[in-house]
């Protein structure tokens, strides 16, 4: 009986040529028909063919019922096929450069708005439109501190302002896949966003996200003060989780085999690659990573090398002042060759036994929003502490000299700087700033984000107040949001 779907050519309308007005499909023949103009009716009593699909829900219609009627087997049949259709839909990190002009996702496709005569009638008699500035506020809302709950309102404020992220939640995208859609943490960032960019200016209240975060993230309930950075990862874990849905649980565990939202944003992949000093055999593996932490000069970590421009030169966009730490400095410690030692021997494939090795860590995949975790909390058995060394942190970053791909050009001595800038997959902008006041026992979390291009707003909880550049670039650093520049536009 679904024998019409597949003959078709296309779904519209057989007698007025819509794709709208809840279209149906006959089951007995390939016709398709208008359920609110009754097409689909009249061919059903002229043709006595009783039953029809609904080609949005899946749901089928006796017309001797005049009714919807329910069949399991054909539930499951409706959910399958429009799970294909969003994969089919889906945009993957291969074609996100066409984002900005193909706004196909991974919910519903909808068509082209056209207006009608009273709306055009409308819109000549009222010439006047309302434009977003670099005054506008829409989009700036200020969150009520539910009880030392400042980590979590300064990680809400930098994810509503992720750029993609934004997009992606106010074109609806989100279709809820969870038996239970007040437990998912998806659809309740979906209604956030909503909140966000509705254009009300009282505080909101966050709290349905924080029941829901107790819910699934059991180690962050209570109304202790938690760190922000446990709460973005754990946050990003249970929106990835409820992203999957029941359906794939399997690859749910492995962001590497994952296409949700999450992980097509927030997901990076970073090469270890670790060298026999032996045979100079070389393994190598490849795993996922939702944000890179780094350590700081004042931790028990020694802290080497620092990097050539800081005497006083430009590197990376850093306006290096002599003794200041940059954080390409802690992105070349964090990239440079390890020495593993005599007491961390590993068995290598090449000569089959223990020998010393070192260890290098690059950027295999960059993700689309790179965040950088600066390690100000320092715990061990004999020390528990705050680091507030400062950390200078450009607005615009190029990750190309640590990427893999670097790596490997310039050990065959072909690695040149790019030249071209303007259009390299691997720069970054600054979009928002998460920084701890206090000392490791008593503190609060603010949060800058960038509004447009360059305004900055400075979020304490309920206040939103106007902050400089300046204000951003002294701040001290805990958690650093860059977006990629090439996927950004206004």
């Amino acid at each position: 009986c679904l024998s019409s779907l597949f003959q078709a050519k296309s779904c519209i309308c057989h007698m007025c040529g819509a794709h709208l007005n809840r279209l149906h499909s006959c089951l007995y023949c390939v016709f398709f028909g208008c359920f609110t103009k009754k097409h689909i009716h009249e061919h059903a009593k002229t043709k006595r063919h009783n039953l029809a699909i609904d080609l949005l829900y899946g749901g089928i219609y006796c017309f001797m019922c005049q009714d919807y009627i329910y069949d399991k087997d054909m539930e499951q049949i409706a959910k399958e096929e429009q799970r294909k259709a969003w994969k089919l839909q889906a945009f993957t990190p291969t074609v996100v450069s066409h984002y900005q002009c193909t706004m196909t996702g991974i919910g519903e496709k909808y068509s082209t708005w056209e207006p009608t005569k009273r709306e055009l009638e409308l819109l000549r008699h009222n010439p006047k439109r309302r434009k977003i500035t670099t005054n506008c506020t829409i989009g700036l809302r200020g969150l009520i501190n539910l009880g030392n709950t400042c980590f979590m309102n300064c990680i809400v404020q930098a994810l509503t302002h992720t750029p993609l992220l934004r997009d992606f939640f106010l074109s609806d995208r989100h279709k809820c896949e969870m038996q239970s859609p007040s437990s998912c943490l998806v659809c309740e960032m979906s209604t956030l966003f909503q909140e966000f960019y509705s254009g009300h200016r009282s505080p909101h209240i966050p709290y349905r996200l924080l029941h829901l975060v107790w819910t699934h993230a059991r180690h962050l309930a209570g109304y202790e003060q938690q760190d922000a950075h446990e709460f973005l990862i754990a946050a990003l874990d249970v929106l990835h989780r409820h992203c999957k849905g029941d359906d794939n649980g399997k690859k749910a565990n492995n962001p590497n085999h994952c296409n949700c939202i999450i992980d097509q944003i927030f997901t990076g992949g970073l090469q270890s690659d670790v060298t026999c000093q032996v045979c100079h055999g070389v393994s190598t593996t490849i795993d996922p990573f939702w944000d890179i932490s780094l350590d700081l000069p004042g931790s028990s970590t020694p802290f080497w090398p620092l990097s050539p421009g800081s005497d006083g030169s430009v590197v990376n966009g850093e306006s290096h002042v002599s003794g200041t730490t940059t954080l390409t400095d802690c992105l070349r410690r964090f990239t440079r060759p390890e020495h593993l030692g005599s007491s961390a021997k590993i068995k290598c494939s090449g000569c089959h036994s223990y020998q010393e090795s070192t260890k290098q860590l690059t950027m295999k995949k960059l993700p689309i929003v790179a965040c950088f975790h600066l390690k100000r909390f320092e715990h061990s058995a004999k020390l528990r502490r705050k680091i507030t060394t400062y950390v200078s942190f450009p607005l615009e970053l190029d990750m190309t000299p640590f990427m893999a791909s670097s790596k490997e050009s310039r050990m065959n001595g072909q690695y040149q700087q790019p030249t071209d800038s303007l259009n390299n997959d691997n720069k970054y902008s600054l979009f928002a700033v998460v920084n701890h006041q206090g000392t490791l026992e008593s503190g609060h979390y603010t949060s800058f984000i960038r509004q447009h291009k360059d305004q900055w707003f400075k979020c304490d909880d309920a206040i939103i107040t106007k902050a400089s550049i300046k204000d951003v670039l002294d701040s001290e650093g805990y958690l650093l949001f860059y977006h990629k520049q090439f996927l950004e536009y206004e």
